[in-house]
């Protein structure tokens, strides 16, 4: 969802688009921004969170798109802070944290019990999980489909077209590395040579280096191409819409998505409670009914809201949890700026 890999380009703060306004209470006692990545998976957002959080508080929440920690960087940085509650992909959290961009996040305030240990930390508290996905069009490989990232990246056992992220090396290097015969708990260091020579040999065959969660989503709508790695949120609500494509769990690349109170937020108090409830089990157990992003809060899979069929199909469940490689969150924070720029230059050939 998430250096960010999928977040290299920075957006202007004049294009953060503001989304329909949400559920504003008559007797509102305040208002709050929020900031994430749009398209369906703030739908969904909307309608476990934001929704239920704007009720409890009687307060209007104000919603926002963001490309990434460039937008938080530059309004702190020209001390112009509109936000007061945003969404981080994993990589770069810590980073937000080493560069004095956020908050410290009050935890008498905030009730992080369910959220595994590792990811509360003093200035980021994790929120959602997500995983990137290898998806193929079902009419083009019949009952013949890919399994894994090695089929993938093999197109004369399976030809076709494929798209990929183009925003940086994250998942990227993951998927091309376990194509290439590394096993999955050896993936880090990321040996990144490696990983750039496997994605070069594939170049010829990626017809497109999509920039957005919506503009790979409409990939598969669209069927511009027969096989790509994508979110899973983007990928299911495709598939909801007619896209006649299928997906795999198999060494997807899950991350964690987190919550950040960027630097000189007008309303860091009330950005306090907001996160509380965002992190509330029931809030985060009704996540899985609008999209398989997984809740961060264990607590949740205890509330009795989520159906069989639900936890089969969220990102966290156990089952699919063991069939994925979990992004080393310490080795972007440290290496992921170095990789990029070594991306950038690599994608420029």
């Amino acid at each position: 969802m998430k250096l960010h890999p999928r977040a290299a380009g920075a957006a202007l703060l004049s294009l953060a688009i503001t989304l329909p306004s949400l559920v504003t209470p008559a007797y509102a006692e305040g208002s709050i921004s929020v900031a994430s990545y749009g398209g369906a998976y703030q739908d969904a957002l909307r309608k476990a969170f934001y929704e239920p959080t704007a009720a409890t508080l009687g307060i209007e929440v104000k919603e926002f798109t963001l490309s990434g920690i460039t937008d938080v960087r530059t309004q702190v940085k020209a001390g112009a802070v509109e936000w007061d509650v945003v969404e981080l992909y994993g990589g770069q959290c810590q980073q937000a944290a080493n560069e004095g961009l956020i908050e410290e996040l009050d935890y008498g305030v905030i009730n992080a019990d369910g959220v595994p240990k590792d990811l509360v930390q003093s200035h980021w508290v994790g929120f959602t999980a997500y995983s990137t996905v290898m998806a193929w069009n079902k009419e083009v490989y019949k009952d013949n489909p890919p399994k894994n990232w090695a089929d993938f990246f093999d197109t004369e056992k399976f030809p076709g077209t494929r798209a990929l992220s183009g925003y940086g090396p994250s998942t990227n290097a993951e998927a091309a590395l376990m194509a290439d015969g590394v096993a999955p708990d050896k993936l880090y260091p990321l040996d990144m040579e490696r990983a750039l020579a496997k994605i070069g040999k594939l170049k010829p065959d990626v017809a497109v280096w999509w920039n957005s969660g919506a503009q790979s989503g409409q990939l598969a709508l669209n069927q511009e191409v027969d096989m790509l790695a994508i979110w899973v949120a983007r990928i299911d609500a495709a598939i909801k819409e007619g896209a006649p494509f299928d997906y795999t769990y198999e060494q997807g690349i899950l991350d964690v998505e987190c919550l950040v109170v960027p630097k000189g937020s007008k309303n860091k108090e009330l950005a306090m409670k907001v996160i509380n409830e965002f992190l509330k089990p029931e809030n985060q157990a009704d996540l899985p009914k609008y999209v398989p992003y997984g809740p961060v809060n264990q607590k949740a899979f205890e509330t009795g809201k989520l159906t069989p069929e639900m936890t089969a199909n969220t990102a966290t469940s156990p089952d699919n949890f063991a069939r994925q490689v979990v992004l080393d969150k310490p080795y972007w924070s440290e290496n992921g700026q170095a990789e990029q720029e070594r991306w950038d230059a690599f994608m420029q050939q």
